[in-house]
């Protein structure tokens, strides 16, 4: 069996002028991202079969995906270019505040339609993952992740779920961003927060709190990640804090969809009812194991690139 990840692929274009706003930045570093495509690079990478579906334009900039993925061993079969929009670009640069400058130019992503997968047999995955914010963005994509949940749900899949929260794509309508993901929550049999987001999505003021409201609404084993402190493990009525690794950070961009995607992994040959039989010692030594496949790309700079040194040796 394999996992499908759903949602946006786009380019990252980071101003490595330091300190710099976008107005004034006049170098930048190109690269290929978005969360679900950097959580399939990472499956790929740890060797298991991962399909990939989202939009790009029929560009230079969505060929140059398309052909990392290859490269990276994901299944493009579902990226598709659009003529009509341009590949969706996220320009970041990083202020001598520590605030991040940030300007959000969408094209292809959001064009993504339940018509354009209308030949997708949800039963060839074990594993379908919905992980991007601009899923809950206005558009076609956002009507098919509504759609592909409950398709998913139908097939017998296990349903994965990041919500990859970023302020600056919801800078005034936060409410809809948690709206939207709580019927993702409800149905996920697996899901990942931030330390952040578990407390913006509940509306709680401690971590703790947070874990408590998302198992009076949700039967689905969770995992909260809290950088160096580790990562806060929930299942059943079992809650246990997982120890991070001890590293020196290069970039931990996709440290995220690294953990997601070592979780997943470790989950192929599962289905709904498998998953009920994992017990707590099995769910702790994978949590563990995708902390280290998190730190691992911590110690390379851009997240696809380190994805190319995760293997399944990093798990002894």
């Amino acid at each position: 069996m394999k996992v499908l990840c759903i949602g946006e692929a786009l380019i990252d274009m980071i101003c490595t002028d330091r300190g710099s706003s976008l107005s004034k930045g006049q170098n930048f570093l190109k690269k290929a991202g978005g969360a679900p495509a950097n959580v399939a690079a990472a499956i790929a990478a740890l060797g298991a079969g991962v399909d990939m579906a989202a939009k790009v334009g029929k560009d230079p900039f969505g060929a140059h995906i398309i052909e990392l993925l290859k490269e990276m061993g994901v299944d493009t079969q579902w990226v598709l270019q659009d003529q009509n929009h341009f590949t969706t670009f996220a320009f970041v640069s990083l202020m001598e505040d520590g605030e991040r400058d940030f300007y959000f130019n969408r094209g292809a992503d959001g064009q993504l339609s339940m018509e354009d997968l209308s030949g997708l047999n949800l039963k060839e995955y074990s594993i379908v993952h919905f992980g991007s914010a601009t899923g809950f963005l206005p558009g076609p994509l956002q009507s098919a992740y509504i759609d592909l949940l409950e398709k998913a749900k139908n097939a017998g899949a296990i349903i994965s779920f990041d919500p990859n929260y970023r302020h600056l794509l919801f800078p005034n309508n936060t409410k809809s961003f948690i709206d939207q993901c709580w019927p993702f929550i409800e149905q996920a049999h697996f899901f990942k927060l931030s330390d952040e987001e578990a407390m913006l999505i509940t509306g709680c003021d401690t971590v703790q709190h947070a874990a408590a409201a998302l198992r009076k609404k949700s039967k689905a084993v969770f995992a909260i990640t809290m950088g160096k402190e580790g990562t806060l493990l929930s299942m059943g009525d079992h809650l246990e804090m997982i120890g991070s690794i001890a590293i020196t950070p290069v970039d931990a961009t996709g440290a995220g969809d690294a953990f997601v995607g070592a979780v997943l992994f470790q989950l192929i040959d599962s289905n709904p009812s498998l998953l009920e039989k994992i017990d707590l010692d099995n769910w702790k030594k994978m949590i563990s194991n995708a902390n280290k496949a998190g730190a691992r790309t911590c110690e390379f700079m851009g997240a696809m690139e380190a994805f190319k040194h995760l293997n399944k040796s990093i798990f002894n």
